[in-house]
């Protein structure tokens, strides 16, 4: 099955739980694909005591899954996060790409 994940929001447990599906998916032989949206280009960059995004991210990585960071999204925030696109490691879409994810998966679930 395929799944497509958006992750829309910089919320530090959400993120993490968004991540954590995306790896139980991919561990049950799933193709799976995280498309970063909005607030949620900044994945890489929250910092957390309880929730250790990285890890879950490098898991996700490791696992095989497919991570696309919104390019309009990162060029919004470079004055305040000017490495943003360097630290998300990811290919950078565009919203055709969004819409490819969507129209090619059996299962979209947004955070």
């Amino acid at each position: 099955m395929k799944y497509a994940i958006v992750v829309y929001t910089n919320q530090a447990e959400n993120v993490w739980n968004a991540f954590r599906f995306a790896n139980m998916c991919l561990s049950h032989d799933n193709e799976v694909s995280v498309f970063l949206l909005g607030q949620g280009v900044e994945a890489a960059s929250i910092k957390s005591l309880k929730f250790d995004i990285e890890e879950q991210m490098n898991w996700f990585d490791d696992l095989g899954g497919k991570l696309i960071g919104c390019a309009v999204c990162c060029d919004f925030r470079k004055d305040e996060m000017p490495e943003l696109d360097q630290d998300l490691h990811c290919e950078l879409g565009s919203m055709t790409d969004l819409y490819q994810i969507i129209n090619d998966s059996d299962k979209v679930v947004t955070f």
